[in-house]
């Protein structure tokens, strides 16, 4: 699946509050996602296998590395959880860093929300405007 969106992290301190503002917008909560992102050794862009109880993909994507808002363009392959696939790459093209995280993970239409605890790093909150359908321009997404 081919995916574009406009998305931001930011680290926050008080994670709660903002998660408590959003709530205020009636979201729909996805649930709470314990998820390890490995990312892999490339060439282009990024690939990383996210394992969770909720997401599970592979996904290659083409990103600034800037701060701030930025576009991403998204190659997505959701699959069951399979430890072959982590050991093939692995073994393949071997492992840049692995990210352990608990995200709290809620929707508006096509807005993604994360509220993230990032083992050794600390909380981040990261919003997704999603396209996987091309329904959007990409200055529709940053709006």
């Amino acid at each position: 699946m081919n995916i574009k969106n406009f998305e931001f992290k930011a680290k926050v301190s008080e994670l709660e509050e903002y998660e408590n503002k959003l709530l205020t917008l009636n979201p729909k909560f996805q649930g709470t996602d314990h998820q390890i992102d490995t990312y892999f050794n490339t060439e282009l862009g990024r690939l990383k296998l996210r394992e969770g109880n909720i997401e599970n993909s592979l996904i290659n994507y083409d990103r600034e590395n800037i701060s701030g808002s930025k576009e991403s363009t998204i190659i997505l392959y959701q699959h069951e959880p399979n430890v072959a696939l982590k050991n093939i790459l692995k073994r393949q093209l071997g492992v840049k860093v692995i990210v352990d995280k608990k995200r709290k993970i809620y929707f508006i239409d096509n807005i993604k929300f994360h509220f993230d605890l990032v083992e050794n790093l600390g909380t981040f909150l990261e919003v997704e405007a999603i396209d996987s359908k091309d329904e959007f321009t990409i200055e529709e997404l940053q709006e």
